[in-house]
């Protein structure tokens, strides 16, 4: 049994951060697509922060809205 959660991001919000997280990664794919894969220190700009950003968070609002674990 799961208690309702009282306090952070509603529904809609995890709708927003979930499309906007997709935006981003369909983004950051096409941008990679146009120039190419970086090269040294972007690529782990590009790779772990950006993707790792944008990936986390979509995983992250799925996650919460599947599981209806919002208030």
């Amino acid at each position: 049994m799961s208690k309702k959660r009282k306090f952070g991001p509603d529904r809609a919000e995890l709708w927003f951060r979930l499309c906007f997280s997709l935006v981003g990664v369909a983004a950051l794919g096409g941008a990679v697509a146009y120039r190419g894969l970086p090269s040294g220190p972007a690529m782990a700009e590009i790779g772990i922060i950006a993707g790792g950003f944008f990936i986390g968070s979509a995983i992250w609002s799925a996650w919460r809205l599947i599981t209806r674990d919002h208030p």
